[in-house]
């Protein structure tokens, strides 16, 4: 690889990495303060990546889309917006780093649930609990004597 080339790729784990290439980012106008520059200047920075088109593998999209949540839109694209700076690099950088910390969360395999059971002393322990109780609340009923 040249070192031209790398510079375009995005290092999601050691054996992910997106071209920045399929990132897109369209610049709008930040809401809130900024003074009168804030009706002239597009700051704010919207990532858009198109998961289900991506060269991520497939397992990886599945929960890329899971935790996306409201930020995925239905023809599946992840859209990501940064606003919180004043300037348009600080802005792409951030939506950039917020993109891949959310690809490497989506990355991360989850850990086989393995099914227990409970011990025959764990169950024991249990039933002895359960009659101790219903011995109380049979001692607490009011007695009928005849």
């Amino acid at each position: 690889m040249t070192e031209g080339y790398t510079d375009l790729m995005l290092q999601i784990t050691r054996s992910i990495h997106i071209d920045e290439r399929e990132l897109t980012f369209d610049l709008i106008r930040a809401s809130g303060p900024g003074g009168q520059n804030v009706n002239k200047v597009a700051t704010a920075v919207q990532l858009r990546f198109d998961v289900r088109g991506s060269s991520l593998p497939e397992d990886v999209k599945a929960r890329l889309i899971k935790l996306a949540g409201r930020r995925m839109t239905q023809n599946g694209i992840l859209v990501i917006e940064a606003k919180s700076s004043r300037t348009q690099e600080k802005n792409r950088q951030d939506a950039i780093e917020r993109f891949v910390g959310l690809a490497r969360r989506a990355a991360e395999k989850p850990k086989v649930r393995k099914k227990t059971r409970p011990s025959k002393a764990a169950k024991e322990e249990r039933l002895k609990a359960k009659k101790q109780r219903s011995e109380v609340k049979r001692e607490r009923q009011r007695k009928v004597f005849d």
